[in-house]
């Protein structure tokens, strides 16, 4: 289940993220609007790997179960959300 995303689609999403920014009063830039999206861009693609870690681990859980779980089987699916949900956790308690 690793997230992928291309390269030009993140880019494109950084121009909206960028433009939704730009259209908010409330927001000031002090730095040049390339610079403010390449930084989106970096967010982005952390944000992605942080989700990628965290999907591997809970694979990893599953297939270091004792009995051989099948994957995409129902139990699998159970299994994966759960250890998943459980790594997502942790990191919310790292981060308070």
């Amino acid at each position: 289940m690793t997230l992928r995303l291309s390269r030009e689609k993140i880019n494109y999403l950084s121009r909206l993220i960028l433009d939704s920014l730009f259209e908010n009063d409330q927001v000031e830039f002090l730095d040049d609007s390339n610079e403010i999206r390449l930084v989106i861009v970096k967010s982005i693609e952390e944000e992605i790997s942080l989700y990628n870690v965290i999907d591997k681990k809970a694979i990893e859980k599953i297939q270091s179960q004792k009995k051989s779980i099948e994957e995409g089987s129902r139990e699998w699916e159970i299994l994966y959300r759960k250890y998943y949900n459980e790594e997502i956790q942790k990191l919310g308690k790292l981060v308070e």
